[in-house]
Order: structure tokens, then C-alpha cells, then sequence
């Protein structure tokens, strides 16, 4: 009878000491990760918008958490702990072929992934051209990206980041929204009353993940180009569009990565970029992975895939940080 109490008591205090350690873990992996909050892009009137409020905004959540009719575009903002911030942020993109927004697999599992390395995560969640609220549907996600990157750099202070060390990161069609702001950007507007507005929309780094690049017929992504452009797009438009005849001398540097087996956004958008970026001499690192196919996200299904965060975290360290 004792020896069973003994056993008993013996038992008793090995799940105590399982719990215990893994309450200490849950609680030091939920201290580890800083704060969360969401933030409109705009108060007030939304620029370039009818605000007709025709369609509600629609959350899917199937494989992945998908937003469409994104009519009030927004930022939730992830911070890293202080213990372990770089000062580096990252604005992030997610793709949707510009129908719709990814919320999770290139949204927030990407910007906690930052947290994770002492970066900032920021998740933009940008208007859709396609909803018919806009004057100027084409000129919205854009408009949207560079007032995320000045919302970031106004809050740098509150938010413990370097406003010399923002990037803006973008997957697929949000790769796409990413290199257009990497090419179309500006250094602030001085004479605004909005203080936001004065601060440059230059991001001083970009991260494409398979993103879509060129709309030339030779290599586009069509779903995304109709999507923001139209079926029959004005010719301006598809050269304005096609980043890599966009790159100047001050486009800022880059890190990219594609799978060659991409079926959806062929792999030489990110060559033609890297070339274009080669030729005005400015720092690029490109990454051709066999596998992958598109929509990879992080790769956590396969270890191999997987290994382009560890090169994003080695080049954040040796480009960026200096």
C-alpha cells in the first residue's frame, strides 16, 4: 500500500513538473512577442474613393484567410519584445492577384516570423481595384503601400524602429504592389498640413517572394494584371506597371526569391528584376529555389523551401543592419 502511495506520489510529481515547464514555455513564448494592434491607413475621407459603401468587406477562411471587397484599408502592426527589436521593420504585402488579400500564410504567420528575429511586422491590408469604389482603381493599392511606409516612419520613435531601417515586403501580387512602391515612391511632401504626409514613402529595402513584376505579355501573371488594369489595359499603364523598366539609381536594394517550378508567376519576374537592379549597381541578392511551386508562404512543409528565411535573416543582418 505504501509502495503504491510512492508510486502514486512519485507519478504525481513528474506531471507536475511537465505542466509546470510547460506553462513557464507558453508564458515566455507570449512575453517574447511584443504588442498587436490594427490602425486605419486614413481618417476621414479615404483619397481616391467614391465612398459609396456598395459591398461589405468578405473573410474567407479556408486553407488560408482571405480578404476581399477590401473597401478601408488598414495596418495591424506586430512588434517584437525590446529585449531582442533590430530597429528593423518590414511592411508587408500580401498577394492575392489583386482580387483579394492573404491575411495569414503572407500576412501575420510572416510578421510573427519577423517578431521571432527581433523585426517588426507590419501587415497591410490595401483596397482592392476591383471593388468599384475607387475613382482611380489602379492608383489604390499603391496609394495605400506608400502611406503605410510613412504611417511607419511617423510612429518609428513609438514604435522602437529605425525610420532608416523600413523595408516593404511582398508576396506574389503583393510582390508586385512591393516593387511598384520600391520604383514609385517619393521623399514626403514638406508643404502638407498632414504630418504623416510629410514623411517619405522610400523604402529602404525591399523582400519580393515570388512576386509578379513584369506585365509584359512575355512572362505576366494575367489574373493580376487584368485585375488591376483591365482586360484591354492602356499601354502607358503596362510599362508604368512593369517594375523592372521602373528601376533608378536610387530604387533601393534587394533580396528575392521564386521557385523555378512556379506554374502560376514564372521565375523570370525575379530575374528580370535582379538584372534590372544588377545594372544600376544596386546591392541584390537572388534566390532560385528547384521547389516550391507558388504560395509557399514561410515553407514550413518542406525544409528546403523553408531555408529562404534563414538567407532573409543573414542578409537582413549583413545588408541591412549596417
Amino acid at each position: 500500500m505504501n509502495k503504491n502511495r510512492e508510486t502514486h506520489s512519485a507519478l504525481f510529481k513528474r506531471i507536475f513538473a511537465k505542466v509546470f515547464v510547460l506553462v513557464v514555455f507558453v508564458s515566455l513564448n507570449l512575453v517574447s512577442f511584443g504588442q498587436e494592434y490594427i490602425l486605419p491607413l486614413y481618417e476621414g475621407a479615404i483619397p481616391n474613393s467614391k465612398n459609396i459603401g456598395s459591398q461589405r468587406e468578405i473573410l474567407n477562411h479556408s486553407d488560408v484567410t482571405w480578404a476581399s471587397n477590401v473597401q478601408v484599408p488598414d495596418i495591424t502592426v506586430y512588434l517584437p519584445s525590446k529585449r531582442i527589436a533590430t530597429g528593423q521593420a518590414v511592411v508587408i504585402c500580401p498577394g492575392g492577384s489583386y482580387g483579394g488579400v492573404v491575411l495569414d500564410l503572407e500576412g501575420s504567420d510572416m510578421a510573427r516570423y519577423l517578431n521571432s528575429i527581433g523585426v517588426a511586422g507590419i501587415v497591410l491590408k490595401y483596397r482592392l481595384p476591383g471593388i468599384e469604389n475607387c475613382t482611380e482603381p489602379h492608383k489604390a493599392p499603391l496609394m495605400d503601400a506608400q502611406r503605410a511606409m510613412r504611417i511607419v516612419r511617423f510612429n518609428a520613435g513609438k514604435w522602437n524602429i529605425d525610420p532608416t531601417k523600413i523595408g516593404i515586403m511582398g508576396f506574389s501580387a503583393g510582390g508586385h504592389l512591393a516593387s511598384t512602391l520600391g520604383t514609385h515612391f517619393d521623399y514626403g511632401n514638406m508643404a502638407s498640413k498632414d504630418s504623416i504626409e510629410q514623411k517619405s514613402c522610400r523604402p529602404d529595402f525591399m523582400v519580393l517572394v515570388y512576386p509578379v513584376i513584369s506585365f509584359t505579355d512575355a512572362c505576366t501573371h494575367i489574373g493580376s494584371r487584368e485585375n488591376l488594369l483591365g482586360k484591354n489595359p492602356d499601354p502607358f499603364l503596362v510599362r508604368y506597371y512593369s517594375n523592372e523598366l521602373q528601376v533608378q539609381d536610387d530604387t533601393p536594394p534587394a533580396f528575392i526569391v521564386h521557385a523555378d517550378n512556379d506554374s502560376g508567376v514564372p521565375a523570370e519576374n525575379s530575374i528580370l528584376m535582379y538584372e534590372a537592379l544588377r545594372k544600376k549597381k544596386i546591392p541584390t541578392e537572388l534566390h532560385i529555389l528547384s521547389e516550391g511551386e507558388h504560395g509557399f508562404g514561410l515553407g514550413l512543409v518542406n525544409n528546403h523551401v523553408a531555408s529562404w528565411t534563414s538567407g532573409l535573416n543573414l542578409w537582413l543582418n549583413c545588408t541591412v543592419a549596417r
